[in-house]
């Protein structure tokens, strides 16, 4: 859980600069989904796939429940 202060920071930030947050985060992250045996690689990226379409399905859930109210 983050702080109030570091969500604050957040929300003060304009979208170019949490994108280039997001950008640098990704950036220093990325080998480190590549480290580990062939196998653990494959299953860490279908464990990506997974939760990234569990929360599109529920995104659009919640979308499809806004459209149908009055």
């Amino acid at each position: 859980m983050l702080s109030k202060e570091t969500l604050e920071t957040y929300r003060r930030m304009t979208p170019g600069e949490r994108l280039v947050l997001a950008l640098r985060m990704t950036e220093q992250n990325i080998p480190a989904l590549f480290e580990g045996s062939p196998e653990m690689v494959t299953r860490r990226f279908e464990m990506l796939a997974r939760e990234n379409d569990e929360r599109n399905r529920n995104m659009l859930t919640a979308i499809a429940r806004t459209k149908t109210r009055p």
